[in-house]
């Protein structure tokens, strides 16, 4: 299972990027996370459709300091015959 989220409230600043890597290697989720400009943050969840559900379960919290407002899913279309390495943090766009 392959999907594209965006997750939008306080995000960035608050160690949301490094959290989130920590809980998909956890799970054993694939794919990466970056900041966006519009101060959401942007990722692709790749793996177990049971992992990748409890990683966007997660992602709704966040880590202590951040407070989501919303999270949003959809099927990575363009990423369906890729296959992730490891879960990557990447540069802001």
């Amino acid at each position: 299972m392959t999907v594209h989220v965006s997750v939008v409230g306080r995000v960035q600043g608050v160690g949301f990027r490094d959290a989130l890597c920590s809980q998909a290697l956890q799970r054993g989720v694939r794919g990466w996370v970056r900041n966006r400009r519009d101060g959401s943050v942007e990722a692709v969840f790749q793996g177990e459709p049971a992992a990748v559900e409890a990683l966007l379960a997660w992602a709704r919290l966040g880590p202590p300091a951040a407070r989501v407002v919303d999270v949003k899913s959809q099927p990575a279309t363009g990423d369906l015959d890729r296959r992730y390495e490891g879960f990557d943090s990447l540069p802001s766009t």
